[in-house]
């Protein structure tokens, strides 16, 4: 099964920008149907934030992030980013990557659906 790490978290202020990435290890993750980001704030429920389908690129966000973060994957250093620009204050949360290899999946941003996780890197912003 996968192995998931996420990276670059971090204080930045609003406005600003940071690239998060999660390194893949133990399978490709082009095995699975969806990988993506979701992100939880203490007290609050987790929520979807940015997925894409490893085969054929299909992505969804957020209404909250449209425009302002991008999600890719490499399959060839087996890692899958997430680029957030415009930073605001609100996106202060724990972020996990995540993937699941649930075929029978309906709701891509609904975490429930994915079954393998990472610990989560923080991101924090400020004014």
């Amino acid at each position: 099964q996968v192995r998931l790490m996420e990276s670059g978290g971090g204080s930045v202020q609003a406005g600003g920008s940071l690239m998060l990435s999660c390194a893949a290890s133990g399978e490709n993750i082009s095995r699975y149907l969806l990988v993506g980001w979701f992100r939880q704030v203490p007290g609050k429920e987790r929520e979807g934030v940015a997925v894409i389908y490893t085969s054929g690129g299909s992505t969804y966000y957020d209404a909250s992030v449209e425009g302002r973060f991008t999600i890719s994957q490499d399959n060839a250093k087996n890692t899958l980013y997430l680029q957030m620009n415009s930073l605001k204050l609100e996106d202060t949360a724990m972020y996990y990557c995540a993937a699941t290899d649930r075929w029978s999946l309906r709701q891509p941003l609904n975490g429930k659906e994915y079954n393998y996780w990472g610990q989560g890197t923080r991101v924090a912003v400020s004014s």
